[in-house]
């Protein structure tokens, strides 16, 4: 079932569809490791060939786990993207970015010894530091390719005038950024500027944190760490309104057989072959739906309907609150 492309021009072959291991780690609240564990077995067994991680992701558990995974597996069975450079606070709070060239090295050094590896595939800084050149940052990751330790540099959350800038010092593999259907941002000026510079994207927030699943309830009760309860999109009347586009994709999505879930990602990879969703699977049942995205064949009344039920810009709220959407290059 599961289906190769090539992501980006740079010809690093992966899977259609990546695991995005982020929830894996605290980000939405306590995760069982064994079952964390055992999605990411089954994700490999499925034939999913993307990890996606970050080494901020509790504070460098995330990349351990991804570890331990591997750690009665093939390591080259599997592509691991890791993004760098969001600092943290003992707390879990958030301090800035840093790309500055020394930063690189050294995050990357770290990195290499938490995932038990001597390289990554793809590695790039998850937002544009505002104070260092972006040529700086690509250009130390591109010694870190001439050294072995990286084979390929991507983007997160940049603009288009970035990437144009980052491709000139090296060729960029991929560009990660958020698109569901209820966050399109990048269809208007960033990704005809990928398509263009040969530049792949994998996409993030696919169900938008859940909300795009069919599994949330207004009702639902965060727990302290999970940064949801402070999403604008998560609160109140923002949230009473999403959830009634939840439950017009839910009619379509019935009327084809198939879950909210399923016609979600469905629509992300109808967006083109050089879109690879990530999908933020925490446990095995969820990761088998989510995969059941893979069979649907959408056709041009699918995709219709799935436009009146979530029109271009009808979420409500910002996909993330005021402080760390000022942190997005891709938002300017």
């Amino acid at each position: 079932m599961m289906r190769s492309v090539t992501l980006g021009d740079q010809g690093l072959s992966t899977s259609v569809i990546g695991l995005g291991c982020m929830g894996m780690s605290g980000m939405y609240g306590p995760a069982d490791e064994a079952e964390s564990i055992a999605t990411i077995h089954a994700a490999m067994d499925a034939g999913v060939t993307l990890l996606d991680t970050g080494d901020f992701y509790g504070m460098g558990h995330n990349e351990m786990l991804i570890r331990e995974a591997l750690r009665s597996r093939d390591r080259g069975q599997v592509a691991i993207s890791v993004k760098f450079g969001a600092l943290r606070d003992p707390d879990g709070g958030w301090s800035g970015n840093d790309g500055r060239p020394e930063a690189v090295k050294n995050f990357l050094a770290y990195t290499l010894r938490r995932l038990g590896t001597d390289y990554v595939d793809v590695y790039r800084p998850a937002r544009v530091d505002p104070a260092v050149p972006i040529e700086d940052t690509v250009g130390a990751i591109a010694e870190m390719v001439q050294a072995g330790h990286v084979r390929h540099i991507g983007l997160s959350e940049a603009g288009p005038e970035v990437i144009r800038r980052a491709c000139a010092v090296h060729p960029i593999t991929d560009l990660q950024i958020e698109y569901s259907l209820l966050s399109r941002g990048v269809e208007e000026k960033i990704l005809p500027v990928c398509r263009e510079l040969g530049v792949g994207v994998t996409a993030y927030g696919v169900l938008s944190r859940g909300l795009l699943s069919g599994h949330w309830s207004k009702g639902r009760e965060l727990g302290a760490q999970d940064f949801r309860g402070v999403s604008p999109r998560f609160q109140g009347d923002n949230l009473d309104h999403n959830l009634a586009l939840v439950e017009a994709l839910r009619k379509v999505a019935e009327a084809k057989g198939v879950t909210v879930t399923q016609t979600a990602i469905a629509w992300v990879l109808s967006r083109g072959a050089d879109i690879v969703p990530l999908v933020g699977a925490r446990r095995r049942d969820r990761l088998t739906e989510a995969l059941g995205a893979l069979s649907i064949k959408l056709s041009a009344d699918d995709l219709a309907a799935i436009e009146r039920a979530v029109p271009p810009g009808s979420a409500a709220g910002d996909r993330y609150a005021a402080s760390q959407m000022a942190h997005l290059d891709s938002e300017r």
